[in-house]
């Protein structure tokens, strides 16, 4: 594939990069990690409400941008590489893409505007308290009780569900496994019986939140599309999310890589400075060949998404690599940092900890690989 940014595309990332690094620093990062509200609504505002990037791939028809996984993949990367915390990645890729999916023409047109204009921010319930992959990880029970629909159970592990006005979750039918009997709904986040509480995390800069359903009652319109018959549709829904979620992870390891070579040629040790040591040139050159190589994964990716070519593929192996390549990355920046690299004081434990939270997310590098190896045949051969 020959592959280059368009003008509008350079135009796109050159504003987002000179916007979060003059409005995202790691100051900042830490006063909002500390803060109760647990996000940063100016980020938010500024990049959702006023850059208008929450609507990036929401359609013109409903209110968008128009555009494609390529813009979005270039703005991910840098809100990537800043750890930016707000729930950009929840409502521009997770929650567009989910009512884009599975939502009829009546919930398009009624959802999709305030999540492209930044008033509704969103996010998607996924998975129970195991953790486990969507659909088999799905724990919340929907199910017709008097000619009614009503919500059970619970979701964990719900970015920034504590500040999301509308709530996507997935939810299955009694007895059913797998990806049969998979709803979709869309639910405010003050419905009666839903409560949300705040859960511990790895990761500070990612609040996570559990949801409890107490018989939530449901009505028709809140199911997007029809109901039980959302699975196959939550399998694409997943894989342009962990297509796109590489790009952002491929920003982060390419701000550990930078910051590290910044250190490396001013710390000094023997009388030299230790970026001229031959064993720390051949770290950092490994970590320019992951993220080098992350950022054609993702790209491709992306690519795939917009050309709707073999994206299941692309996009699983795209997060398989960029998760990897998040770790190593992120793991080196902290051994070449020396005895700075491991304190709290220092920024590289917020990359270490989103490295290996954005890699159990949406599927860990060895589902990806198995999806790969399915989808190849491979799987077959003993």
């Amino acid at each position: 594939m020959h592959f280059a940014l368009t003008d509008d595309q350079r135009a796109i990332r050159d504003s987002v990069q000179a916007f979060l690094q003059e409005a995202a620093g790691l100051d900042r990062l830490r006063s909002t990690i500390e803060a109760d509200a647990g996000w940063d609504a100016e980020l938010w505002h500024n990049l959702a409400v006023d850059m208008g990037y929450a609507g990036l791939m929401v359609p013109e028809a409903y209110g968008g941008i128009g555009g494609g996984a390529v813009d979005m993949a270039l703005v991910l990367e840098e809100t990537g590489a800043r750890l930016a915390m707000a729930p950009f990645f929840e409502t521009a890729v997770l929650g567009v893409q989910t009512i884009l999916g599975a939502g009829t023409e009546a919930q398009k047109r009624s959802l999709l505007p305030g999540l492209a204009d930044g008033s509704t921010k969103a996010t998607l319930a996924l998975t129970g308290p195991q953790g486990r992959p969507a659909p088999d990880g799905v724990t919340a029970w929907l199910r017709a009780e008097e000619g009614a629909w009503r919500l059970s159970g619970e979701s964990c592990f719900v970015p920034f569900a504590h500040v999301a006005d509308l709530l996507l979750v997935a939810a299955r039918a009694p007895l059913s496994a797998g990806p049969r009997g998979i709803s979709l709904l869309a639910l405010p986040r003050d419905a009666t019986g839903l409560r949300v509480e705040r859960q511990p995390g790895l990761d500070p800069t990612r609040p996570l939140c559990r949801l409890t359903f107490d018989t939530v009652a449901v009505a028709p319109d809140q199911i997007l599309g029809r109901a039980e018959e959302a699975g196959p549709v939550l399998e694409r829904i997943l894989a342009t999310a962990a297509g796109l979620l590489a790009a952002e992870q491929t920003g982060g390891a390419a701000f550990c890589l930078a910051t590290t070579v910044e250190y490396a040629q001013q710390r000094v040790q023997f009388g030299r400075k230790i970026a001229s040591f031959q064993a720390v040139k051949h770290e950092l050159a490994d970590m320019m060949v992951a993220v080098e190589a992350a950022r054609s994964a993702a790209l491709y990716a992306a690519a795939a998404i917009d050309t709707d070519t073999d994206l299941l593929e692309a996009c699983s192996a795209a997060k398989s690599w960029c998760s990897d390549a998040y770790r190593h990355c992120a793991g080196e920046t902290i051994q070449l940092h020396g005895g700075i690299g491991f304190t709290w004081e220092h920024h590289a434990h917020l990359y270490f900890k989103r490295a290996w939270s954005s890699s159990a997310w949406l599927g860990d590098p060895a589902h990806h690989r198995e999806r790969v190896a399915r989808l190849m045949g491979l799987d077959d051969i003993p």
